[in-house]
């Protein structure tokens, strides 16, 4: 009996066994360290010759590229994380980037790039294109930028902003791996006494960047000495400050459409009207053609004439008033897009305000499609540059601000113009079949507030329409008509009709019907100006303008006067 027994007991001990040491294997390999080596190109997303770039402490998905032993960053990366400075024409082959006294120009592959004062010499090409992508040498944007990069094997530590960050120590030899977890694949080995950059602290695991910014995890009980560094800026760059001109009060602008030479013997009759004014903007220059060629109705006595009784001239050029007026074919973008042109145009600008003697520019370019933003702006910086340089006051007109139309770019408006002026009506316009307020009160003051978050209020000019619309509605068609502030009073009672104020909108209201038409018309007048005059004054903007002269009234002039000498 025991001599069965004995083999059974064996077998149910060796069972026993064999079952602690499968448990014992499961268990030893659950708190076994892992020797898995990071894939370190996966791990990056690169291939030869790319870096991915760590910004901070983050991994973008966009990559550097490594030519000649050059960092080059493409184009887009350069804008939306380093400058937004630099602009590019690829039909031209050309990099630029305008300060604020000159446009530095790189011609693409080039170890140079020129300035006003000539050709300089660089020890690597500035840019480059490649597949439809323009790439720009690290060194090169430095030249204009702070910032700082430093190149590993596979990837590329850049900051651009410096405070304070917090380090500890490494207390044993460990590894710094990809996740929280002792299984997890291993970047590398750490020493001990290394320092590493506490990103942050977990329960039992810290995320850290490694003295050559790599960004894994460490167990917190590898960690001690925590401290905490201030970082050193880099300051390499200062960049030239854009000053500006400024009228020694508020500006009180007059635009005077003038559609023709004869017009110009209007001045008297718009100056008689005025009060307050200081500034008359004449509509003399208008584009015509996809060279950038300029119609202009300017008259020297007619400056004359303007100084003589005190006022700045500030002329008009715009990009649509020869095109409504021959229906001649005139593209902005064409214009705006190629160097040649624009600077062509910039040039002509500045040096036509000089020989007429004018005091400033104003530039009323509308309708421009989002492509046309990047263009106009770097026009505008450019121009700037010339107005600068000549001593003449850069104003630019703009619609009210959204976020459709935020290619405008009113922010470095705001750095480079001297005067930022918002077209304060069409909230409701001529022909859009939408019956409404030229220009609510809540239209005015709210388009102003998210101006003032983008330009200081002392640049802020806001216009005021000395104008009205007329609706009409019968069955489904509607129509309009426009109505002048100094004509309205005799047209409300010409047709019987006395109108109430509505609050909501700061404006005398009217609606009736006449056989199977419905009108309305939200009045413009002295009511509706003062209160949005007051709400200027409350935002301290830099003053006032008016479209347009020969439509006011004395008591609107008067309001306005009162307004100025604030």
């Amino acid at each position: 009996m025991k001599k069965k027994i004995i083999p059974i007991i064996v077998a149910l001990v060796l069972i026993v066994v064999v079952a602690l040491i499968g448990f014992g294997g499961k268990l030893l390999d659950r708190y076994t360290y892992g020797k898995e080596l990071a894939d370190l190109d996966e791990y990056y997303g690169v291939q030869e010759g790319e870096l991915a770039i760590i910004l901070q402490d983050d991994m973008l998905t966009n990559k550097a590229v490594v030519k000649n032993d050059v960092v080059y960053f493409d184009f887009d990366t350069v804008m939306e994380y380093l400058n937004e400075g630099f602009y590019v024409d690829k039909a031209e082959q050309k990099l630029l980037y305008t300060t604020a006294s000159d446009t530095k120009t790189a011609e693409f592959e080039a170890m140079s790039y020129s300035d006003r004062e000539g050709s300089h010499s660089l020890e690597y090409q500035a840019c480059y294109l490649h597949n439809d992508m323009v790439y720009i040498a690290a060194d090169y944007v430095l030249l204009y930028t702070n910032f700082a990069y430093t190149k590993f094997d596979r990837h590329l530590q850049l900051y651009t902003q410096w405070g304070e960050k917090q380090t500890m120590e490494v207390a044993k030899d460990t590894q710094v791996r990809i996740k929280g977890g002792i299984k997890s694949p291993i970047l590398r080995e750490i020493a001990k006494g290394e320092v590493v950059e506490l990103l942050e602290e977990m329960e039992t695991w810290s995320k850290v960047k490694t003295s050559d910014s790599m960004i894994g995890y460490v167990e917190n009980k590898r960690l001690t000495n925590l401290s905490t560094e201030t970082e050193l800026p880099v300051t390499g760059y200062e960049a030239e400050a854009y000053t500006s001109i400024s009228m020694p009060g508020k500006v009180s602008l007059g635009w005077h459409a003038v559609g023709s030479e004869a017009g110009n013997s209007k001045f008297e009759e718009m100056v008689a009207e005025s009060r307050g004014m200081n500034v008359i903007a004449p509509t003399w220059f208008s584009i015509t053609d996809n060279e950038g060629g300029i119609r202009s109705f300017a008259s020297l006595e007619y400056v004359e004439q303007a100084h003589n009784r005190g006022l700045q001239v500030w002329g008009v050029w715009d990009n649509f008033n020869y095109k409504n007026e021959t229906g001649s074919d005139v593209n902005s973008l064409e214009v705006l897009s190629s160097t040649e042109k624009r600077q062509r145009l910039a040039g002509n600008i500045a040096s036509t305000a000089k020989e007429l003697g004018l005091d400033g520019v104003n530039i009323d370019f509308e309708g421009l499609t989002e492509e046309c933003g990047v263009h106009y702006i770097q026009f505008l910086r450019e121009l700037s540059v010339l107005c600068r340089e000549n001593g003449l006051v850069l104003s630019v007109d703009n619609y009210v601000p959204f976020n459709f139309n935020n290619y405008y770019r009113l922010d470095i408006q705001g750095q480079i113009v001297d005067y930022v002026i918002i077209m304060g009506y069409d909230e409701h316009w001529h022909g859009s079949g939408n019956p409404g307020s030229v220009a609510s009160i809540d239209y005015v003051s709210n388009g102003l507030d998210r101006t003032l978050e983008q330009v200081p209020a002392e640049k802020v000019v806001n216009a005021l329409p000395f104008y009205t619309i007329l609706w009409k509605t019968e069955g489904n068609e509607i129509t309009d008509e426009y109505i002048r502030l100094n004509n309205v009073d005799e047209f409300l009672q010409r047709v019987n009709v006395t109108p109430e104020w509505d609050e909501a909108t700061c404006q005398n209201y009217a609606e009736w019907q006449s056989g199977a038409a419905t009108y309305q018309i939200w009045v413009e007048d002295m009511e509706s100006i003062n209160v949005k005059l007051n709400v200027m004054s409350a935002k301290g903007l830099g003053g006032v303008a008016v479209w347009r002269l020969g439509y006011g009234t004395t008591g609107v002039w008067e309001l306005i006067e009162a307004y100025v000498a604030m």
